[in-house]
């Protein structure tokens, strides 16, 4: 008689059993990454966001035209505040404005009320983006649905 060779459904049933367990501690490692890089994401938009603005700023002042209302970053045309006060030269929150002044706003969108401008990712998550306001150019996060 020949032997068959093979695995018997014992033998299959016990290492599906051990790939769910470990599926079970694997999957929580995982959210814990994304929410993760989902800050990180925000953080470095906020570190892009504070350059594009001092950057903004130290043109609109270089240039010395106390009531322009543009700049030129590197061709492009961004609407800043006009005058000589603290906020002289912020990007306005308006997309003309700060987003105007970043390089790239990829995998965000963004949304204009009021001289606010928030930016959310492209994908549906809650209570996870950064808010712009003008005049004074303050940034403010929000992670706690990340």
């Amino acid at each position: 008689m020949k032997s068959q060779k093979g695995f018997t459904l014992i033998e299959l049933i016990v290492v599906l059993t051990i790939l769910a367990i470990l599926a079970v501690f694997a999957i929580p490692r995982f959210i814990t990454v994304t929410a993760d890089a989902r800050v990180a994401a925000i953080n470095g938009l906020k570190g892009s966001v504070l350059s594009a603005t001092s950057l903004a700023k130290a043109k609109y002042k270089a240039v010395g035209n106390t009531s322009a209302t543009t700049v030129d970053m590197d061709g492009t045309s961004v609407t800043v505040t006009s005058g000589t006060g603290a906020n002289a030269g912020v990007p306005v929150g308006t997309s003309a404005g700060i987003t105007s002044a970043l390089q790239s706003t990829d995998g965000f969108t963004a949304t204009y009320a009021a001289g606010v401008a928030t930016f959310n990712f492209t994908t549906a998550v809650t209570n996870c983006n950064l808010t712009y306001t003008d005049p004074a150019g303050t940034v403010a996060t929000t992670t706690t649905g990340c």
